[in-house]
């Protein structure tokens, strides 16, 4: 766990603050998955320092609450970790204006969408700003790894009031705009197994590697579904993730694991894809390591409805399904309604050259507050 004291967080008080500089400050204290501490850390020093907020932390997890008297409560969650860096720290900022892009690892996923929850959770609630709703603001760790260890689930297992709430927003990265939902995601090991031998004498052997070349196979003939779900299209996709096998350059491998990832849509459940996962790999020994199901949209729930009118009035643009899966899958588990709504462009997350244009944080900022504060 990283101990590295982490320096103050840039003042993200009042409408006009500087979100370049705290999505840069977020940045660029390091928070790869298992090293959220420091982050956590100085994210828990500005929010104590706010006195409308009640402020519980759980390991790396932070929940913030207001506590007036609203007859609903609107639920804000983004996640603190991120993939690991790949030459793209620190932070650097090209252009100027609203034409600036700021390049680095988690501008997109997800500390752009982090930073305007927490300029938001700094202003709203305060004197002289009163938001329509109760709000919780929920900043979390360890998204980007096994289901098992995600911060958000903790929090639900520990403190499950907290997560209470009429409707969730997760600041994941969607272009400004609304993404509905989210497709499931699981892990399985396809295993193979040989008969070890000396490579000079592979005759005596059986090749555990060889053996995985039909599961490779069915993988490059596999036609990933389009599936529509309460109006919303969500692609799916089956893919070798990684692969092992083999212990020294003369030796026959006598085993061979294939790791593949299933992204499937909302409408099956997490039983069906593993029951379609193990038709697709019929005849091999399939072991389920991960799984997470997904979330339909939800878009039909009252407040979710006003939500999106009031959000695409400003930013523009028409609900989107959300292909990789975020954290609204655990809200609607909650019975919470949830949508995905944050700056960047999700098919940058993850990348090496990930980069925000900056003008899609005030913009989302801008729309937020605007819902918050009239309901």
């Amino acid at each position: 766990m990283d101990t590295v004291t982490a320096p103050a967080l840039p003042d993200p008080t009042g409408p006009d603050a500087d979100l370049v500089a705290l999505t840069r400050a977020l940045c660029d204290i390091p928070s790869v998955s298992g090293s959220e501490k420091a982050l956590a850390d100085a994210i828990e020093a500005l929010l104590r320092g706010l006195p409308h907020l009640d402020v519980v932390r759980d390991g790396d997890a932070l929940v913030a609450r207001t506590d007036l008297g609203r007859d609903r409560r609107v639920v804000v969650a983004g996640h603190i970790d991120t993939v690991p860096v790949a030459d793209n720290l620190p932070t650097r900022l090209d252009g100027t204006g609203t034409d600036a892009v700021l390049w680095g690892r988690g501008t997109v996923d997800m500390l752009g969408g982090v930073a305007v929850a927490l300029a938001l959770a700094a202003e709203l609630g305060a004197p002289g700003s009163a938001p329509a709703h109760d709000l919780t603001w929920i900043f979390y760790d360890h998204e980007e790894v096994d289901s098992a260890l995600n911060g958000l689930g903790r929090l639900a297992r520990n403190h499950p009031d907290l997560l209470r709430g009429d409707f969730a927003i997760l600041g994941e990265p969607s272009n400004a705009g609304i993404e509905g939902g989210c497709n499931g995601t699981m892990r399985v090991e396809v295993r193979t197994r040989g008969v070890a031998a000396h490579s000079a004498r592979a005759w005596t052997g059986e090749n555990a590697i060889h053996a995985a070349a039909p599961v490779l196979a069915r993988l490059a003939a596999y036609e990933p579904r389009e599936v529509e779900v309460d109006g919303l299209v969500y692609r799916e996709g089956l893919n070798a993730v990684r692969i092992e096998g083999g212990i020294a350059g003369n030796v026959i491998p006598d085993a061979c694991t294939i790791e593949v990832n299933y992204r499937f849509a909302p409408s099956r459940t997490t039983q069906e894809a593993e029951a379609h996962l193990r038709q697709v790999f019929e005849g091999f020994d399939v072991v389920v390591t991960d799984a997470a199901g997904g979330a339909r949209p939800g878009l039909d729930d009252p407040l979710a409805a006003r939500f999106v009118r009031s959000v695409l009035d400003t930013t523009g643009g028409a609900p989107a399904p959300k292909y990789g899966w975020t954290d609204v899958a655990r809200f609607a588990e909650l019975g919470v309604p949830a949508v995905n709504f944050g700056p960047g462009d999700p098919l940058l997350a993850h990348k090496d050259d990930e980069r925000l244009p900056v003008a899609q944080l005030a913009q989302c900022r801008d729309a937020l507050r605007a819902w918050l504060l009239g309901g």
